[in-house]
Order: structure tokens, then sequence, then C-alpha cells
């Protein structure tokens, strides 16, 4: 009889398919029920005297995808900064002349700029903050 060689290659090729499935079938049991790991130690003639007790509740994993609540107060707005900035400005200066001259009277605090209204900005595109 003569074989026909289009059959042995759809045996291979199922082969090829099967072979790998029923290999992993053993594998994936083992993670199925509990697993060998829990079973093991009394396998073995049981656990040591010192050895912690498994514990009751299972762990209980961290929150990782829930969101903070949101924050009480807003961010500052470019006036602001601009204030903070000026006030943390002048006492730097306070402070680098009192080093300078220690016997010195103290300084008046710096006066607080009142901000200009915001008039049109050439070649800026808007909301772009400039660097100070």
């Amino acid at each position: 009889m003569a074989r026909n060689p289009g059959k042995s290659r759809l045996s291979m090729a199922a082969m090829a398919l099967i072979l790998p499935l029923a290999l992993q079938m053993p594998l994936s049991g083992c993670a199925l029920g509990g697993g060998i790991g829990e079973k093991l130690p009394e396998a073995l003639g049981g656990l040591p005297e010192g050895a912690p007790a498994q514990p009751t509740t299972p762990y209980q994993y961290p929150a990782v995808h829930d969101m903070p609540p949101a924050r009480p107060t807003t961010p500052l707005d470019d006036a602001g900064q601009l204030q903070l900035q000026k006030e943390l400005q002048g006492l730097r200066d306070q402070r680098e002349s009192i080093a300078a001259d220690p016997d010195a009277p103290p300084a008046k605090p710096p006066v607080p700029v009142k901000k200009k209204p915001a008039g049109a900005k050439s070649g800026q595109a808007s909301g772009a903050k400039t660097n100070p």
C-alpha cells in the first residue's frame, strides 16, 4: 500500500497542536485546588515546633486603585504666586542685611505691590506663564 503524504502532514500538524496542550494540563491542575504547597508539611511529618500558625483571614492587599479625596484648597493663581515670591525675596533681603550688619536696626517690611490688571499679551499664547 502506498502512503498518502497529505495525510501524514495532517497528522503531524495535529500532533504539533495537541502535544503542547497535553503537556500543559498537568501543570495547570496544580494551580487550581490549593496546590501541593499546602499539603507538603503534613506529607513530611508536620510543621516544626516554632513555626507560626497560618493566618485565619486572607491577606488584604492595599487599595492601589483608590483615588485620594479632592484637596480642600485650590492651587495658587499667578497673582498669589507673584505676591509670595515678592514676600520671600523681601525676607531674604532682610536676613542678608541682618547677617551683614547685626547691630543695625531692623528694616521695615516690604510694602506689597499691587498688580496692574492684565491686558492683552503680545507674542504669548494665552495661559502660558512667564518665567520671573
